[in-house]
């Protein structure tokens, strides 16, 4: 809790005790809520990956001004996400990452984002493809995710440009290089 947060539940509690009555002070903002759920055991080879995705959407969420909400990573496997691909979005092949956004709809006091789910088999192949490690391409997939769930694409190439230089910054910041660098062959 930050020192703001503990002043204000101070003060509403000093003044229901002193007259009574309840502060009309608004309460704390609500903070981030990251729900990581693994699926698969073959998340087991990677026993980091539920603390690699909520640290990365963490800091998506710092570099987008996102401060609130409630969002769900689920960690599965190829199988799973084919299933919620062929469903969804009438692709009969598994991906890496799928985002599903919610409504612009609160719940409460909470504004839920969406969820975010990784397919096992598919990022790690990925990421022994393009000689990364798997924390890394993890990281990323995460990243990207969390992007679709706050509104941003890559349909057109100036959305995908915006979208890739915003992921390699955030990306910087939890020390992972460059996915798109990589990818071009520059050093």
């Amino acid at each position: 809790m930050n020192r703001s947060a503990g002043r204000t539940m101070l003060v509403a509690s000093a003044t229901e005790a002193s007259t009574g009555r309840k502060s009309r002070r608004k309460s704390p903002p609500a903070a981030l809520t990251v729900d990581v759920m693994v699926n698969s055991a073959l998340w087991q080879a990677e026993p980091k990956a539920k603390g690699i995705v909520r640290r990365s959407v963490i800091e998506a969420a710092a570099a987008v001004s996102t401060t609130a909400g409630e969002l769900a990573i689920v960690l599965t496997d190829d199988s799973t996400i084919r299933q919620l691909n062929r469903e969804w979005r009438n692709k009969d092949e598994a991906t890496n990452v799928l985002s599903f956004p919610m409504p612009a709809a609160a719940t409460g006091e909470t504004m839920l984002l969406g969820d975010i789910v990784i397919a096992y088999e598919t990022t790690a192949r990925e990421a022994q493809a393009e000689g990364k490690p798997l924390r890394n391409h993890l990281a990323h997939l995460a990243v990207h995710g969390f992007l679709h769930l706050v509104g941003y694409d890559h349909e057109t190439d100036r959305e995908a440009d915006a979208m890739e230089s915003l992921e390699a910054v955030i990306l910087s910041r939890l020390g992972v290089p460059n996915p798109y660098r990589l990818r071009a062959g520059e050093s």
